[in-house]
């Protein structure tokens, strides 16, 4: 079975996961009045978690590439 050409990276993947975190923890302070509040509001672990992984993902997309250089 043929793979993808390039894969996304761990990197990539944390710097997503961060921005996703970020966007569920900022968004009610921009969303406020709006109906979309109370759910982005209720949703504040789901934005630690992805602010967690996301660095999480970071530090081992640089272990790896310390790594691979040596």
């Amino acid at each position: 079975m043929a793979q993808p050409k390039r894969q996304l990276r761990t990197f990539e993947r944390g710097i997503l996961c961060l921005a996703i975190g970020a966007a569920v923890l900022l968004g009610p302070r921009f969303l406020q009045g709006t109906r979309w509040f109370d759910m982005v509001a209720g949703a504040y672990l789901v934005g630690w978690f992805a602010l967690v992984l996301g660095v999480a993902l970071v530090g081992v997309g640089l272990f790896q590439r310390g790594k691979s250089r040596e």
